[in-house]
């Protein structure tokens, strides 16, 4: 079973390497609905696999000056308790129950269908949201806001490891619309590793973490994104985007609705 847990990471790892994203948003799913590992054990191990994937992504926007890292702590400072905040309340549910693998599964789905939505309607926030950049909430509350948002996505990457990607992307071009895109994406990922990081670790406390499924992952995701990655330019973005929001849409309805 090892060779297809690689295989499946190849293909998600090149699917991000063209895309931008899918990880998460993809390999959770992918390990619950086909391999059948549990919810809680495809949640945690995805989210160290992603820490220890974006980590080098984030040494490379770092060296590149791609990120702001006051956005970031912002992001943080919200993102970080949220998601401790989370493991506490999911070791208090009690051993043995169904409680913790209904709360990942739809939490998982509705993820995903915000994932599609961000993935769909990301251009028109983006144009929304700079048509308003001098709005008298944003003048005054922006850090504040950031901080909010960074909450919301502690709690569901924690819960669902979906999130950190596409949903981060989305509300900090909403949020910070005269930021360059290369900022937004570099900063995003600089926030994903540490709350990734900590969720995955709390994950791993609660015996929710599958390290031999990581290694295998591992193994060929990396491969993969830097073949995605060299073949982005050739493939219609638009395309590819559209088809992974309509299968996000598919398996977060599937994970919702049942």
């Amino acid at each position: 079973m090892d060779y297809l847990y690689t295989l499946s990471g190849f293909a998600v790892g090149a699917i991000v390497g063209l895309t931008g994203v899918g990880g998460g948003s993809l390999m959770t799913p992918l390990l619950v609905l086909l391999f059948g590992v549990h919810p809680a054990t495809a949640v945690g191990t995805d989210l160290l696999y992603a820490a220890m994937t974006k980590a080098g992504g984030t040494v490379a926007h770092g060296r590149k000056g791609h990120i702001d890292w006051q956005v970031t702590g912002r992001l943080a400072a919200g993102s970080i308790p949220a998601a401790a905040l989370t493991i506490w309340v999911l070791s208090l549910l009690p051993e043995g129950s169904n409680a913790i693998s209904k709360i990942v599964s739809h939490g998982l789905g509705f993820a995903l269908l915000l994932t599609a939505i961000a993935i769909l309607f990301g251009r028109k926030l983006r144009e929304y949201a700079s048509r308003h950049d001098e709005s008298p909430l944003r003048q005054c509350c922006l850090g504040k806001i950031t901080v909010g948002v960074g909450v919301v996505l502690g709690v569901l990457v924690t819960i669902s490891s979906v999130g950190a990607g596409a949903l981060g992307v989305a509300a900090l071009f909403f949020l910070y619309p005269k930021l360059s895109p290369v900022k937004i994406v570099g900063s995003d990922v600089a926030h994903a590793v540490p709350l990734t990081l900590v969720a995955g670790l709390g994950h791993w406390l609660l015996g929710s973490v599958d390290w031999a499924l990581l290694g295998a992952l591992l193994l060929g995701s990396l491969p993969g994104i830097w073949l995605g990655s060299h073949l982005s330019a050739k493939v219609p973005e638009h395309i590819l985007r559209r088809i992974l929001a309509s299968m996000l849409v598919l398996i977060g309805s599937k994970l919702v609705f049942t």
